[in-house]
């Protein structure tokens, strides 16, 4: 399966294989797969224990080989290779100062593949597949997802050789981590194109709260998936954040981040409105621009 998506800074088409594309196909498209061994994936048992074994010291071995296998730019990191203490200490790697640069208006949580869509419509028209999504089966309840049903939505999607910290997309207050417990179903492309509702309804993912002066609130939810050992945490609630400030990492796997902005307070970049309606997958960067404020 080649997902086709575009490079927002040189404009160009670019084309992704997904990482153990063999075994995606094995667990969401054949009927054995899916029957049998889909349903040990999900488990939590079987994340944690991988997640543990990416935190082994002898687990520094793999390092170089992703490094290879998946291009990193190693020197956008803030440590050399060799300082590394396990695998998982790699994979939630800091960046070095000044490699990223935050930008005007809101920007992108981090690095990775976004789709904007300027309501729920537009998300349902865009995965044809799977039963209808809804905002009350993401969130977990009926009372916020209508404070948020005006809102647009912003998905961030995580291939494993991006950076996998995520930042605060604006300035204002948060509040506490919400968790909603799920499963660990895999968030890439063939999943999400299997049954896109599934995989952001039934897995585990968690939210907070952001309170602007002016552009209200901003809804940031990070999902996890399958491998994904944990989703940790690196903020104070309730404390000022600026924008770009760090909100958490997620351990090895995949993953995606979730934003609900205010329709009416925010304009999204009409690039990625345009690449998402052509359905593509626009590639950006950590405190890049993705829309402006609307005054």
């Amino acid at each position: 399966m080649k997902i086709r998506y575009i490079d927002r800074k040189s404009g160009e088409i670019r084309i992704e294989s997904p990482p153990a594309e063999g075994l995606l196909r094995l667990l969401y498209d054949n009927p054995f797969g899916k029957r049998t061994i889909l349903p040990l994936v999900k488990r939590k048992i079987i994340t944690r224990y991988y997640g543990n074994k990416m935190n082994q010291p002898s687990s520094v071995n793999k390092i170089d080989s992703f490094i290879r296998k998946t291009n990193i730019n190693i020197e956008e990191a803030e440590k050399p290779v060799n300082e590394y203490t396990s695998f998982n200490d790699f994979f939630a790697r800091k960046l070095r100062v000044g490699a990223r640069k935050i930008q005007n208006g809101i920007v992108s949580p981090g690095d990775g593949r976004l789709l904007a869509f300027t309501d729920l419509d537009h998300v349902n028209n865009f995965y044809v597949k799977g039963r209808r999504f809804t905002l009350a089966e993401f969130l977990g309840g009926d009372v916020l997802a209508q404070r948020f049903k005006n809102h647009s939505l912003i998905i961030l999607r995580l291939a494993p050789s991006d950076y996998h910290r995520y930042h605060f997309p604006y300035a204002g207050i948060p509040g506490r981590i919400k968790h909603i417990h799920g499963k660990y179903y895999s968030v890439s492309p063939i999943a999400l194109a299997r049954n896109f509702t599934k995989v952001f309804c039934e897995n585990k993912r968690e939210y907070c709260i952001l309170k602007t002066k002016e552009q209200g609130d901003i809804l940031v939810a990070p999902v996890g998936a399958t491998l994904v050992g944990s989703m940790i945490s690196t903020y104070t609630p309730f404390e000022e954040v600026e924008k770009g400030d760090e909100m958490g990492y997620f351990e090895f796997g995949g993953s995606t981040v979730v934003l609900l902005i205010d329709a009416s307070k925010f304009k999204i970049d009409e690039d990625l409105i345009r690449n998402t309606k052509n359905r593509l997958e626009t590639l950006v960067q950590m405190g890049e621009q993705i829309g402006v404020e609307i005054t």
